[in-house]
Parts: structure tokens; sequence; C-alpha cells
């Protein structure tokens, strides 16, 4: 039994390049559907939010000199790629799977309509939710946050590179301390780059958890949802009770 009845992934567009630069590789996409096939298995409701940053991010220097709502436009549809990409990886494994859209593109995607959502969700499908907010200025931190609110998820899963919360990037910073357990306000106040404030201050006013885990480490996502301590986990609880 999963310990999570319906979650969100959050996952960065990054994930998907594996050893390259830039783009999808396949090969890794695959893996990362492996890894959502594997949650689904246990009985949990799962539901997808991918950024774009392996194509095009807005706030980056590929983007400096442009019009900020015209990047984020681009970096949006860069998240439709993305989550088309991983939506074929899922059906290879036979699971049904919706991407939904918040730019309205009914060719590619449906349009995001919450309600449909849930419906999909209680029906076994997984559900990738694509162009963050449909709105700029909002990363794709705030767009899992948000849908994860609408549709009354019990948990953001947050992949990263490694194994949670830190007290400074460790890859840099080796003696870096590690958090097990911090609040929304501990994140906020020690300017840590958990999410966005605005995804924190979200998840903060409607008391929704966040479990930051290594998204790199093979079965990790699985063992989370089956109740694991690993990672960090940020929630409204001081002293993690």
């Amino acid at each position: 039994m999963p310990a999570f009845k319906r979650i969100l992934v959050k996952l960065s567009g990054e994930v998907l390049m594996g050893e390259k630069s830039f783009g999808i590789d396949p090969e890794v996409t695959f893996k990362m559907a492996e890894e959502l096939q594997e949650v689904h298995s246990l009985g949990a409701q799962t539901s997808c939010v991918i950024g774009g940053g392996n194509i095009f991010r807005g706030v980056a220097p590929s983007a400096r000199g442009m019009d900020r709502v015209a990047a984020d436009h681009m970096g949006m549809l860069a998240t439709v790629i993305n989550a088309v990409a991983l939506q074929d990886a899922l059906e290879k494994l036979g699971i049904d799977t919706r991407v939904m859209s918040a730019i309205e593109m009914r060719e590619v995607a449906e349009p995001f309509i919450r309600r449909r959502a849930i419906r999909h969700l209680e029906k076994g499908r997984i559900v990738i939710f694509a162009a963050g907010t449909g709105n700029p200025y909002f990363s794709t931190d705030t767009a899992a946050a948000l849908r994860a609110m609408e549709i009354k998820a019990d948990i953001i899963l947050k992949g990263t590179r490694v194994d949670g919360i830190y007290s400074a990037d460790p890859e840099k910073h080796p003696d870096a301390e590690f958090f097990e357990h911090i609040t929304y306000m501990q994140v906020l106040e020690k300017g840590l780059k958990v999410m966005d404030t605005t995804a924190i201050s979200l998840c903060l006013d409607n008391s929704l958890p966040i479990i930051v885990f290594n998204i790199k480490q093979r079965g990790n996502m699985k063992r989370v949802v089956a109740g694991e301590k690993i990672g960090t986990r940020v929630d409204g609880i001081l002293g993690g009770e």
C-alpha cells in the first residue's frame, strides 16, 4: 500500500538530458517512465509536472535581451515537448497517460480542466501537467504547487540531483549540513533553493508537504511513496513531530 494516495512529482527538464548538454535522451526518459510506473503500480494516483530547462529557460543567458513574456512563453512550450516525450515513454510501458496543457493546443494535449484531471487520476491514468500555469513570471515549481493543490494531492515529490535539502550546495560545499526535516518558514528564512518562494508560500498557506529526494538513485521514488524515510520532508511542523 502506498503511504500517499495521490501524488504530484516535480521533475526538472534537465533530468531528461542524461549526460547530454541539451535536449532529450530517449533512454533516460524511458528510465524515468519506469520509475513512474513503479510508483503507479503501488496504487498511488500519479501526476507529474516537468520543467523545460533542457530545451529553453526564460531566465537563462540564452534568453538575454528577449522580452521576458516571450521568453517565458518559449519555456512553457518547451515543457510541452518534454511532457509529450514522457507520455510516449509511459505508453510504451502500457500505462494510459494524459498530457494536460495550460496553453490550449488540442491537437497535442488536452486543455487543463481540474475536474477532468482528477477523473483521469481516479481511472488510474498518469497525468502530466504541461505549460506551467500558462502565465509568464511563474515557474514550473509554482505550477507544481498550484496543480497539486487543485487536484488535492497528498504531497509533492521534488526530484533533485542530491539526497535532499542542504544548508548549501553539497556539490560545491562537501561540509554542507543535511536537513532530514525542515519547515516552510525555515526554507524561506534561510533562502534555501528548494523551490522558488512563490511555490513554498503556496505550500505553506495550504499545508501541502514536500519531500525532496535524489531522483538519480534508482528506485528512490518508489521508496518515498512506499513510506520509507528518504530525502528531506518540508512541512509546517516544528521539530518534524
